[in-house]
């Protein structure tokens, strides 16, 4: 067994931090590059795209599909998870407050790649033999690349990595976080999240949509309004942490000391690498919603898409503005004079713990308490979206009707059983099946890309050519 999990560890850490940063973020810049900087160049559109279609209570969904909100918040569901409140936490503590700088920079590279994912999966949607729509990574490797083979190994890793293992993780996260503040017996929870688990996925792709649609903006406004009142109290020192992430981007030392041990390349290394998995750009999971939504045109639904993850990166940055500010008034209180500021959070670990007593530093226990809500929340709304995208590949694989309703009740017997064991290497073999899961997809991005660029393109003429009439008229 230590054999076993020895292997995954460096398989993981080979993975992860060797292969998919550089991947991911060549992919990313090279979309950006080939279509322009549309991140720039379409972001008014994107917002507009997104906001225009705000709404709590939109067209139900239906077997056709679901309108683009509901398409966006289903996707941002899946993205805003535990990692957006644990991962700046690991990153500055492993690689200083330059790694949000860097996070920044994954965000901006992956806009452009899941803008891409978008247009694909709608290029490449179709229906089930139930006439359902489906669409996604395994549908555009199929049809696209001709490679049915390679689709299936895709839809079997997300399956494993997301539909089960991962939301395995999600709900073992909820737990032990009300565990900690509040007591709550583990089995209490496990047994609340698979009941209201149960209660959304039953209902098909309306339940989900209705909820997703509700509940990511609610989430987001919550979490948001309590992030805005930490740095308020904090305020004097907002200016210092901006300061002490460009600096620390670029000279770790001029800001963590020269005894800090941390380089350029960590900050470089944790932030992009935290920042690509929060914002699960490239890794071939929101293809699955976007594929679905109801847009006369492919690249409007890419617009959105991207909008999915620049709100990710609000939350992270939030986060890792919390997390510094807290940790420079703490330091300059506490007459640390000589140390780095993250020794205010020494013996905390990495991770939630540190977000979480970055909160209980202004608030105590009621600061611990938020974060547990906080993560009920994102936890959840993670494996509502994550059970989406792996319910999409059961349906690719699997003929039968029944194959669903197998699939559900193993979903919910895995979130209320994960709630009360943990076993570090199926924790660890989630990540190594996620990171697996998204050499396929990349292929196909790469591969395909003349796809996106035409419609870009196609995109950019309709546009010079809409003006050239109106300024004629």
């Amino acid at each position: 067994m230590h054999a076993i999990e020895g292997f995954v560890n460096s398989f993981n850490g080979i993975l992860w931090d060797n292969v998919l940063i550089y991947l991911l973020c060549g992919t990313g810049l090279y979309y950006t590059f080939r279509l322009g900087f549309i991140q720039l160049r379409k972001f008014r559109s994107a917002v507009s795209a997104l906001f225009g279609q705000l709404t709590f209570s939109g067209q139900k969904a239906d077997k056709s599909g679901m309108s683009s909100f509901q398409a966006v918040a289903t996707a941002v569901a899946g993205q805003v998870g535990t990692g957006n409140l644990a991962g700046p936490a690991t990153a500055i503590m492993a690689g200083g407050p330059g790694a949000i700088f860097w996070m920044w920079v994954s965000s901006f590279l992956g806009m452009a790649t899941i803008y891409a994912e978008a247009i694909l999966a709608q290029k490449f949607k179709t229906t089930d033999r139930n006439g359902h729509a489906v669409g996604g990574p395994a549908y555009y490797i199929e049809k696209g690349l001709k490679a049915k083979w390679l689709a299936m190994i895709f839809a079997v890793l997300i399956i494993l990595a997301l539909g089960l293992i991962g939301n395995m993780v999600q709900s073992n996260s909820i737990a032990s976080a009300f565990h900690g503040s509040l007591g709550i017996d583990y089995w209490v929870m496990g047994v609340f999240v698979a009941i209201v688990t149960a209660c959304v996925i039953m209902g098909g792709l309306r339940s989900i949509a209705s909820f997703t649609e509700k509940f990511v903006p609610s989430m987001a406004l919550f979490y948001l309004l309590g992030a805005m009142i930490m740095l308020g109290f904090n305020y004097e020192y907002i200016l210092p942490a901006f300061k002490s992430i460009f600096i620390a981007a670029f000279n770790p030392s001029a800001v963590l000391g020269g005894g800090a041990g941390v380089a350029i390349q960590q900050a470089m290394r944790f932030g992009i690498a935290r920042g690509l998995f929060s914002n699960e750009a490239g890794m071939g999971s929101t293809p699955h919603a976007h594929a679905v939504a109801k847009v006369p045109r492919p690249e409007q639904q890419g617009f959105v898409a991207m909008m999915g993850v620049f709100i990710v990166c609000i939350i992270v940055t939030l986060t890792g503005l919390v997390i510094i500010t807290s940790g420079l008034r703490g330091w300059t209180e506490g007459g640390q004079v000589g140390q780095s500021f993250l020794s205010f959070y020494a013996h905390r670990g990495t991770g939630i713990a540190v977000t979480q007593h970055a909160y209980e530093f202004i608030f105590g226990r009621a600061g611990g308490i938020f974060i547990s809500i906080s993560l009920l929340f994102f936890a959840f709304s993670t494996i509502i979206g994550w059970y989406y995208y792996a319910e999409t590949n059961v349906r690719y694989l699997f003929k039968s009707r029944y194959a669903v309703r197998v699939f559900q009740v193993l979903v919910i017997c895995g979130v209320f059983f994960a709630s009360f064991f943990k076993v570090d290497l199926v924790w660890n073999m989630a990540d190594m099946f996620n990171g697996m899961m998204v050499i396929p997809n990349l292929i196909a991005l790469l591969l395909l890309s003349p796809i996106v660029i035409r419609y870009t393109n196609e995109m950019v003429y309709r546009e010079m050519k809409a003006k050239a009439e109106t300024e004629n008229i």
